[in-house]
Parts: structure tokens; sequence; C-alpha cells
């Protein structure tokens, strides 16, 4: 805190704690208002690629990823330059927290996935949820290969697939770039960035791009309902809708993610997250013709993915999904669009979609089995062990969103 505020930042009514279970954290020291600006840091002070020499990046290939420039910078930049955040960077975690806690450093036993980078055969058990892995234990998928586009599913293979992108184009500057390393800087940047556009510019193609590290400012933990906190412009932050009282944690929202993309991208996921969510696409596909996934094709909007189950529910997708099983295809496009709802057959909607519901619940009964079963050989082992239970948590929170919206199902089929 010393540093920060030698540095130029300023601190109004906040402080770096630490936090039972969580590690560090940001606390009230006094009560702040709705609105208070809590910090404010210097632009120079933040690490992006408007702050680090224009004679580094010139040497990278085209198309490196403003990611992967700013973690090779951190790796093998001017150490002079570097020099100013020497302090701040020591409060960072270290690998070996990576690694306990981050699924893209995990053994392979653990985070096998579809990710073309998969080094060893893929065999079962697949320990990693869908969303995160894009693979099951309990069927095959009818469309091997097929791509979500979704930035929510496939989440292990996409990560992988930005850090290798970066470190394939960086290698060819630094050829004798430590990976350890840079990867360990790939993954601060990940975890500890915030989003960052240079003022007056337009954001990156890929949003991954934009990001900066914001000393001190980093200290904020994640909610799904950080209604306190709100990162307001490129260098400060502020309460937002409603006071925080002196003493408690103060939290910032990364966004609203589920539970698999937090575990994937930050190496962690919350007990209570409003916006925790599982697919059932691969489930759905499964189940459809070529006939109906041309029908939902053909209607704007009803692709073959983002099908969801959240703690309200289904996702109107799903229940069209579930529709075009039953309905002829005139009967469909005229329900879709609104026009006519005659063709809605209730009980035949919520039998299919609770079909696909038992499906995902078959699957965590599986993987928790699994699961359980590596945990007895992991006895003893403390990292392994952490990584398992993390595993048979997340787990555990889908089957009971499984068992949550099969209730849900069961409750509607009775009410109609």
């Amino acid at each position: 805190m010393r540093w920060a505020k030698a540095q130029g930042v300023k601190i109004n009514g906040v402080t770096p704690a630490h936090i039972p279970g969580r590690g560090s954290g940001m606390i009230a020291t006094r009560n702040i208002e709705e609105g208070e600006v809590m910090i404010t840091v210097p632009l120079d002070l933040m690490i992006t690629i408007d702050s680090i020499p224009a004679s580094f990046i010139k040497q990278f290939p085209a198309g490196t990823s403003i990611h992967g420039i700013l973690a090779a910078f951190l790796t093998e930049g001017d150490h002079e330059f570097l020099k100013r955040w020497d302090l701040w960077r020591r409060v960072w975690p270290s690998r070996k927290d990576f690694e306990d806690s981050m699924p893209i450093l995990w053994p392979e036993n653990l985070r096998r996935s579809n990710s073309e980078f998969q080094q060893t055969p893929c065999e079962r058990p697949f320990l990693l949820p869908p969303s995160a892995s894009g693979i099951w234990n309990s069927f095959e998928t009818s469309q091997k290969g097929r791509k979500f586009e979704s930035t929510s599913q496939n989440l292990l293979a996409q990560q992988e697939k930005r850090l290798q992108d970066a470190w394939r184009n960086v290698i060819t500057v630094f050829p004798h770039m430590d990976w350890d390393k840079f990867s360990f800087h790939w993954l601060i940047l990940n975890t500890r960035s915030f989003y960052y556009v240079k003022p007056g510019h337009e954001p990156p193609e890929d949003w991954n791009d934009a990001i900066g590290l914001v000393p001190f400012a980093d200290y904020f933990n994640h909610s799904d309902d950080a209604v306190s906190t709100l990162y307001t412009a490129v260098s400060q932050v502020a309460a937002k809708l409603m006071p925080v009282e002196k003493g408690e944690e103060i939290f910032m929202s990364y966004g609203a993610h589920s539970n698999d993309f937090l575990f994937v991208e930050y190496g962690f996921f919350l007990d209570q997250n409003e916006s925790d969510v599982i697919f059932l696409d691969d489930i759905i596909s499964n189940t459809l013709s070529e006939a109906e996934r041309e029908e939902l094709a053909f209607q704007q909007g009803l692709g073959g993915s983002d099908y969801q189950v959240t703690s309200s529910g289904v996702c109107p997708r799903t229940i069209n999904a579930a529709c075009v099983k039953y309905m002829p295809s005139k009967d469909f496009r005229s329900y879709v669009q609104g026009r006519a709802s005659k063709a809605f057959d209730t009980r035949k909607t919520w039998n299919i979609i609770r079909e696909w519901i038992e499906i995902y619940l078959r699957e965590s009964n599986t993987t928790i089995e699994a699961i359980g079963s590596l945990g007895a050989q992991s006895e003893g082992q403390v990292g392994q062990q952490t990584k398992v239970a993390s595993l048979r948590k997340r787990w555990e929170q889908i089957r009971v969103m499984c068992q949550n919206a099969l209730d849900k199902t069961n409750a509607t089929q009775l009410e109609a």
C-alpha cells in the first residue's frame, strides 16, 4: 500500500486485507457513500500495450496477440523499465498457486479435453465439466469435431489455443524464452487484468486483447452480484448503487460468468452464482434428426448451440428445440414466430426436456463416482487432493442444478 501511494495511486477508504479462505481482498476502512471514488491509478502506472516501449512491440509478427506481447514483455522486457513494479509483482500469486488452481496447468489425467493440444490419447474418465472439456463420459457426441462459437463452451480448448498461439509467435522473436515464466505471466494477465482500451480508440477485434494490469486495484475479488463496486473509468474504481459499510469486503464483478468459465479462466468458482449455467447442446444435438436440425437452423436465432439450464430453469431456446421434436414444420414455424400456440403440448415438451436433463444428471453421477475413486487413490497427495476436491465440488453443484431443473420441470407438468 505504501508503494502504491508512492507511485501516485489515490486510495480513499479502502485497504487490502487477508480474507479467510480466499487469500487477499479489499475491505472498507470507513463507510463509503454511493458513487464515491475509492481508487484512482495513474495511467502511466498501468501495464498496457500503450505503456511498454514501441521498439519491443515492433519485433513481433503480425497477428501476435496483445496478451502475448505483454506476457513476453513481463518475461523478457527491459529490467530497468520493469523495476518500477518490482514491489507490486512480489505480491502476485506464484506459478505454484496457478498449478494448484488452474486446470490448464493440471496433470493430463485431470484435464482431458477436446483441445487440439491434448498430448495423449483422450481416455475416460473425463473429469472436467463438459462446458470446460467439450467431452462426455456417458455418451459420444453425434457431431465429432463440431465447434461452438460460444465463448462459454469448449473453454479449456479455447484458452489453450490463445496461449499456444501467443507462444508460437513470441518464440520467433525470443527462441530461448522460458516456457514456465512466459505461461506464468500470460496467466497473470489472464487472471488479474482489467478491461482496457486506450481513450479515444476502438476496442480490439479480440476482446481478450482489451487488457491492462492496474496495480493495487487488482486486490478486489469477484462476485456475481457486485452491486457495491464498478470499474468506472480507465483508472478509477468507484462505489455504485449502494453504500458500503466499514469493515465490509468490497467486490468487483468480472462479468456475468458461469462457474465453469470462472474455474477455467481464473482458477476459482463461487458457492453461489446467479450467472451459473450448464449447456444441453451436445445432448440435444444427439437427439435431433438432420431434418429437425435444419428446421431449427432455418429459424433465425435457433441454431445448434446455447441451450441453457440456469437457476431459473431452461431457456426458451431449449423449449423450442423440444417443440421441433413433435410439431409439424408448419406448426413449428407458426409457434416460433408467435402466430399460433395450439400445437404446443405441455406434457410432450417437458417430457422431452426432462429426458435431456436426466442425461446430464447421469453424467454428473458417473463423473462424481469416478472422482471419488480417484480421490481414494490420491490420499496423502495434498496437491492432487485439492484439485480432486475442486472437481468434486463443481460436479456436485452441477448435479444440484440438474435436480432443481427436473423439479421445476415436474412442477410445470403437474400444473398443465
